[in-house]
Parts: C-alpha cells; structure tokens; sequence
C-alpha cells in the first residue's frame, strides 16, 4: 500500500509570502517622510528649550543676587557684573562677606553671556539680568530680562 503525501500549501505559488521589493521600498520612503517631517517640526520646540532654560538661569541668577547683597551688603557694580558671583570682586565696592554662588560664569539657551546692568531698566532699585537671545544682539525683541514679567 502506498501512501501519497501531499503538503497543504502546494496550491500556492511559490514566493507569495512576504514582501515585494516594491512595498519595501514604499514602506521606507513612508518612513522616511514622517521622520523628516518630525525633525523639521522638532526645530520649534528646541527653541523653546532653550528659552525656558535661559529663563530658568536668570531666576538662579536673580537668587543668586539677592544672597549676594544679603552677605555682601549691596549688588555688584555694574563693572563686576555677574562674575561676582563666580570670583570675589577686588575692586570698589568690595563685599564685606563673599561666597562663590556658580563655579563658572552661566550662559544663556544659546551660549551667550549674559548682560548685567545695575540699576536696572525696569526697576533701578534691583539689577537687571538680560539674554541676547537667539539672534545674540542686545536691545532686540528676542531679548529676555530678569525684570519681565510673566
């Protein structure tokens, strides 16, 4: 007696199962398209990134005065700027009792410096710390001071 095998998928052509290069490629430019439309629209929030952090530096730095005068008695000039609060100002008017509050200099959202004017614009009694902004040039509307309100 002889038994016939038969497999069940015979009736199928060969290679049907899986993908086509076609579809494949289809598949990958789709892809492609919907990571190069995140990258492009990721630019926006980078740019808020950095000002949140720029504004969160100003606060520290704001605080970081507000101890200063307590020790020292008064704010730094506006020729010590805020590296008095990295190095312990030599010149007039010098702090009766100094702490370094940063162990170097910060910089803004976009690597700058930061501007130190005292008094201040918006209120001469406190200093005023301001970012350049993304443009990097003082007295422009990206600029973002201590004294702003929001």
């Amino acid at each position: 007696m002889k038994v016939k095998f038969e497999r069940p998928d015979s009736g199928q052509v060969r290679g049907s199962r899986g993908f086509t290069l076609l579809e494949m490629v289809i598949v990958l430019g789709i892809i492609g398209l919907i990571l190069g439309a995140a990258i492009g629209l990721s630019g926006g929030f980078t740019g808020f990134g950095r000002e949140v952090q720029t504004k969160s530096k100003l606060q520290r730095i704001n605080s970081a005065l507000t101890v200063y005068r307590h020790r020292a008695g008064h704010y730094p000039s506006e020729s010590q700027g805020v590296m008095a609060l990295v190095e312990k100002p030599t010149s007039a008017p010098e702090p009766r009792s100094w702490q370094q509050m940063f162990p170097e200099l910060p910089k803004d959202g976009w690597d700058q410096e930061f501007v130190y004017k005292y008094p201040g614009s918006k209120n001469p009694s406190n200093p005023e710390v301001i970012s350049k902004g993304k443009d990097g040039e003082i007295g422009t509307d990206d600029d973002l001071s201590s004294q702003d309100t929001e």
